[in-house]
């Protein structure tokens, strides 16, 4: 297939473009790398040293003798995006093109309307250059389970059917998001699936849950091809947080209770899903939802696996609970539906004790490399405004 990935050089982006061009299909990427701008904003940078995007490229088709088209824009620019996809022709289009950080979008005014302007105007771009150039083109857009909140309910994979004065329907799953990036998602969700029902368009939403992992096949051909590593505050998991914080012997730093829990995945679970939505495109006019994790656990849950296996490789480790800066639930009911990609052929890893290990060695390989000031949590969601070391990134989110 010809499959384009919007935010390439990002860590799922770049995963995926390297993992299905591996796999035989036309590649080309579309990127204006402002995520390693917003690394200079926060005063961050991932763990793992990313080299140049040309360097990327090169030394990978010299590893496979697959090159990989770039295009270098700004999705907020349609002419910019209609002209690149007209060239390239995409029988699939991956969008990862948008800014992914909930803390982030919770700094202060400029980052909430930095946030949905590049991720809103970014999509509907989008759409209509479907509608206009590439009516068959599936697209692919990469959700967050972030947008169902943490319902009192189990929650199933994008809609619900529900009975209601004796008569019943089946409406999309009510949407809870809890920061401005995952208010921009819902408001994506609902202009994709606009999209399809007045203009035919197909469409997949990957409602995914947290991405651990650094390594996938592709990236381990070479130093150069090697995938982020985000653990500060505002763009790191907690995962990778935990692990960073156990090479420096450093406390785990768990929010509040540590009962808030979500749906985790291992990177490769990510490229593989995402291939198999491409293989498997949503009928004309449909807009489907898969929710895309492989296991579940609570902040706690994740901090005692690290604990464990960080003394196990000699690594005395301790847990410290914070006051949560979020407004979320510390603890509550989730249980949330995966299957459709299971039935799709999905084989899931699973986080087990010798990934973690493989996570702490990156993060003590490259421990160098980390900077403690960057664990503490610094936005909170309940100030309208937030100390940082930079204002005008939010600018640049969608200026650059």
């Amino acid at each position: 297939m010809r499959i384009a990935v919007l935010g390439g050089d990002g860590y799922c982006g770049w995963a995926t473009a390297l993992y299905l061009s591996n796999q035989g299909h036309s590649v080309a990427i579309i990127d204006n790398f402002i995520r390693r701008l917003w690394d200079y904003e926060l005063g961050a940078q991932t763990l793992t040293p990313i080299r140049p995007m040309p360097e990327r490229l090169r030394v990978w088709e010299e590893l496979t003798g697959r090159s990989i088209e770039l295009y270098t824009g700004d999705v907020t620019e349609y002419d910019f995006l209609s002209s690149c996809l007209r060239e390239f022709s995409p029988d699939a289009v991956i969008h990862f093109a948008e800014q992914r950080s909930a803390p982030y979008s919770m700094i202060d005014r400029k980052h909430a309307v930095g946030t949905q302007v590049n991720n809103v105007v970014g999509t509907l771009n989008l759409l209509f250059t479907l509608r206009e150039f590439l009516p068959d083109c599936h697209l692919v857009k990469l959700g967050t389970m972030g947008e169902y909140g943490t319902p009192n309910i189990d929650i199933e994979e994008g809609y619900i059917t529900i009975q209601h004065n004796g008569r019943t329907d089946t409406l999309p799953f009510p949407k809870q998001p809890g920061s401005f990036y995952h208010l921009s998602k819902v408001h994506d969700s609902h202009n994709i699936t606009f999209a399809c029902k007045i203009w035919g368009l197909r469409a997949t939403d990957l409602n995914h849950g947290v991405v651990y992992g650094t390594t996938t096949e592709e990236t381990a051909m070479d130093e150069a091809l090697i995938n982020r590593f985000d653990y500060d505050e505002v763009f790191g998991t907690v995962l990778n947080r935990f692990c960073a914080q156990a090479a420096l012997g450093y406390p785990l730093t768990v929010y509040g209770k540590g009962g808030q829990t979500r749906g985790f995945l291992d990177i490769r679970d990510t490229v593989r899903c995402v291939e198999l939505a491409c293989l498997n495109p949503a009928a004309r006019g449909e807009f489907r939802v898969f929710n895309q994790f492989t296991e579940q656990f609570s902040v706690l849950d994740l901090a005692h696996l690290v604990k464990t296996a960080g003394e196990q490789m000699g690594m005395p480790v301790a847990i410290e609970n914070l006051p949560d800066p979020r407004v979320e639930a510390e603890e509550h009911y989730f249980n949330a539906k995966h299957s459709k990609l299971i039935d799709l052929g999905l084989a899931p890893h699973f986080l087990s004790e010798s990934l973690l290990d493989s996570l702490i060695e990156i993060a003590v390989r490259y421990r160098d490399r980390i900077d403690p000031s960057l664990f503490l949590p610094r936005v909170n969601w309940r100030k309208a405004k937030n100390e940082r070391r930079m204002d005008a990134g939010a600018k640049a989110v969608h200026t650059v």
